[in-house]
């Protein structure tokens, strides 16, 4: 029956949002449901290579490709992606380019053929609730984040706590089932949005879409029930149409899913860095990356790199600099930082193949920026955490590892750094403090024993999610039954 049920969904182009999508359109399928996913060409081609082995094993999804209208927003040509931007100050332009696909989209929605029975499109794409309307078809969001970050998020545009706060202020966020404390600085951009002009434009844009979101018919996470059940129970009392379906990083199960998930250049890079992994001890090296949209400055990347050489462990660091790139290339020749290394430490430029990284047995632990994407593939790995939260909403991130799931070491990041904002980022942490929280992580004494075990079982509850009657296979299930019941009460109204 859920061959008669078609999903139409539409990422936003952002690796972030755009790999989960892509890992969830294969377990849609593989449940009978079509699903088009409508992408632009230049991801298509960055990003394809793993749905196109899908539909060639026979999976029901298909690829509608929109032309992206960058050169009109201001937009170098062929940037149709958040990380192909020269400068995160763009990213209105972007988002009002992406706007720009809904009428192609509509030109070509009676074409699709079944007619799509609902539409699963990214919370930011506030137009597609304007095409969905106007084709009669359920409007489900995805957002990229956990319950946790979902209720606290709701909890706090409802009780306003921290508006009575000053920044470093610590305040007990409301209405959790676990006593958290953080800082209004630790706070997403919804609530914390920075000082310059810019961030004064994408606090508008993220109100529109909070306005947005409480209108969808349900929303789609990628978690599991396992990983945090009390949370979203309690989530479920604010929105009751929640279906929790991940962890969508478990739908890649062979090697080369793994490397080309997020870039389809990673495979020679994949090739070298598993090679070197194999030469190393189980559980001893740790894996540096920071996440796709991240720029350290310098200062603060040599901080981070002298850290991991000083923790004395084996390591892979990814290096990301954005316009930054050629100052750190240069300080890393200057200081002989990658001779100094070498053997012990492997650099990756450009796309890292991190779910493959994570699953190799050499690793150790998993320094991150704590974005949704990344926790969720390291607790499905089973590595404990170093945490490093950046941005957006990755503190809430950083606060469900260490505090309800108990597998991390946090470095001591004190505040977040709005993306707009890059430019003024001060140093937050020192390599004293890089090399401290590796060497808690890694140690073999009862704490780090218990992370790790803790870290084990989290691993094993992720598999068994998304196996056979787990609780994201039944989720899907109960997700393609609503849309289809939606479905045959729309006919009958009709009648």
């Amino acid at each position: 029956m859920a061959s008669n049920v078609h999903v139409l969904m539409i990422p936003l182009m952002c690796p972030g949002h755009l790999i989960p999508m892509v890992d969830m359109a294969k377990l849609m399928a593989q449940q009978s449901a079509t699903v088009t996913v409508v992408i632009t060409p230049r991801n298509a081609a960055r990003f394809g290579a793993v749905l196109h082995r899908a539909v060639a094993s026979g999976h029901p999804i298909r690829i509608l490709q929109l032309q992206f209208p960058a050169s009109e927003y201001g937009l170098p040509e062929g940037c149709e992606n958040v990380d192909d931007l020269p400068s995160f100050k763009l990213t209105k332009n972007f988002f009002d380019a992406t706007a720009k696909l809904q009428e192609p989209l509509e030109k070509v929605f009676n074409d699709l053929k079944p007619k799509p029975s609902c539409m699963i499109s990214d919370k930011h794409l506030t137009w597609t609730e304007d095409v969905a309307r106007k084709f009669e078809i359920p409007w489900v969001i995805f957002d990229g984040m956990s319950c946790f970050t979902q209720l606290a998020t709701h909890n706090l545009c409802v009780s306003k706590v921290h508006e009575r706060v000053g920044d470093f202020d610590p305040f007990l966020l409301p209405g959790l089932p676990d006593n958290i404390t953080m800082t209004k600085s630790q706070l997403p951009g919804l609530f914390n949005p920075g000082k310059s002009a810019e961030a004064k434009v994408i606090k508008t844009v993220r109100e529109k879409i909070r306005a947005a979101e409480t209108g969808a018919y349900g929303v789609v996470i990628n978690s599991f029930e396992e990983l945090e059940r009390r949370y979203i129970d309690e989530y479920r009392k604010v929105k009751q149409k929640v279906w929790c379906i991940g962890p969508f990083s478990q739908s890649n199960k062979n090697d080369l899913d793994k490397a080309q998930r997020g870039s389809n250049d990673s495979i020679i890079t994949s090739h070298e860095c598993i090679t070197w992994l194999d030469s190393q001890e189980p559980g001893s090296v740790v894996y540096a990356c920071l996440g796709s949209l991240t720029r350290l400055t310098p200062p603060q990347f040599i901080e981070l790199a002298l850290g991991l050489e000083e923790s004395e462990s084996p390591f892979i660091l990814v290096v990301k600099g954005g316009s930054r790139t050629e100052e750190i290339e240069k300080w890393l020749v200057e200081d002989g930082f990658e001779m100094r290394v070498k053997g012990r430490g492997v650099l990756i430029r450009g796309w890292a193949p991190q779910v493959l990284i994570l699953s190799h047995p050499s690793l150790g632990a998993f320094l991150t920026h704590c974005g949704w994407n990344s926790t969720i593939e390291g607790i499905c790995a089973g590595v404990p955490m170093i945490t490093w939260p950046q941005f957006a909403e990755q503190f809430f991130n950083e606060r469900l590892v260490l505090e309800v799931v108990g597998t991390g070491v946090g470095v001591g990041a004190e505040s977040v750094m709005p993306l707009v904002e890059e430019d003024a980022a001060g140093m937050q942490v020192k390599r004293e403090d890089v090399c401290k929280a590796v060497k808690m992580v890694m140690d073999e004494g009862i704490e780090g024993e218990e992370r790790r075990k803790k870290a084990k079982y989290f691993r094993e509850m992720a598999e068994k999610a998304l196996e056979e009657e787990g609780s994201s296979q039944v989720n899907i299930k109960l997700f393609i039954e609503d849309i289809m019941l939606h479905i045959n009460k729309d006919m009958a109204d009709k009648l």
